[in-house]
């Protein structure tokens, strides 16, 4: 029986396999977790912001997050990047693998700055969406608006298709 048509879909299963924690563990990975979770607090203890590593790849206050939207024909995904330009983002398609890239980049400082407290975070960011089987990537499109990246992923039908209703008899 397969049971993986059962489960719904994943739309994050390349970005939680493509997390060093998801491959073969690696001899010294447990001492560089603990090396990062001390540069953490010591980070902290000087009012910075924590690295916070969530899923390995990048620090999690990089990761932006996102909203997804199933709808009747289309999908809408949201990512939130705020800071971030425009010509800073790249979009694109690897097999079924849709792919956000970018970087946060950091405003020019003088040497007069004498930062009290720095809480922002700079720096590159990705994250890999897997497309569920009835998106059509060809018709994928994407607008940028104040620091929000929307794509419309456009929708088949096919899957939708395999559907039936089945009467109750009485």
């Amino acid at each position: 029986m397969d049971l993986q048509k059962w489960t719904p879909w994943s739309w994050f299963r390349s970005e939680s396999q493509d997390a060093p924690a998801a491959r073969e563990p690696q001899p010294l990975s447990g001492m560089h977790r603990e090396l990062d979770r001390w540069m953490d607090g010591m980070l902290r203890q000087f009012g910075l912001p924590a690295m916070e590593a969530g899923s390995g790849e990048m620090p999690e206050l990089l990761r932006p997050r996102l909203d997804i939207a199933e709808r009747d024909g289309d999908y809408l995904i949201s990512v939130e990047v705020p800071g971030v330009e425009e010509q800073d983002i790249k979009l694109t398609l690897d097999k079924d693998r849709l792919v956000i890239e970018g970087e946060k980049r950091q405003e020019s400082t003088t040497r007069e700055d004498r930062y009290q407290r720095v809480e922002r975070a700079y720096g590159r960011f990705r994250r890999l969406l897997d497309l569920p089987a009835d998106a059509k990537p060809e018709g994928i499109e994407a607008t940028f608006d104040k620091g929000v990246l929307t794509i419309t992923v456009p929708r088949s039908g096919e899957a939708g298709s395999a559907r039936r209703e089945i009467p109750i008899k009485g």
